[in-house]
């Protein structure tokens, strides 16, 4: 028992150092990066933790962070594009929110000429 809560101490202080090292890298993380870093270490804590319960916590923490990496980069993939999509859409309504005011000082223009005439 006591070599599982060894183990299972270790693979923290592991995904601790992770955090360390990603957050010290310079750049903010992507949503898609974010995605998978939660998800490795949800997977890889969740793994170890079953893993201790059958005898094998290294093990758990490996398969379960495999497949928390996976299932993270899929929902912050998703995620990253809703965001891009959702910028897109911004910036077309500022375009068009600047043609329209475009638009409504043309009209004025003319309406002011109009009455000068």
């Amino acid at each position: 028992m006591r070599t599982n809560v060894v183990s299972i101490v270790k693979g923290l202080l592991v995904a601790v150092a992770m955090v360390v090292v990603m957050g010290c890298s310079g750049q903010p993380l992507s949503t898609r990066e974010k995605g998978t870093f939660i998800g490795t270490g949800v997977g890889a804590a969740t793994g170890a933790i079953i893993g201790a319960a059958v005898g094998n916590p290294l093990a758990g923490a490996a398969i379960g962070g495999g497949i928390g990496a996976l299932g993270g980069y899929v929902v912050g993939n998703e995620m990253q594009n809703n965001e891009n999509a959702q910028a897109q859409t911004q910036a077309q309504i500022s375009s068009q929110q600047k043609q329209i005011e475009s638009q409504q000082r043309q009209i004025q223009q003319m309406k002011s000429t109009s009455e000068t005439e």
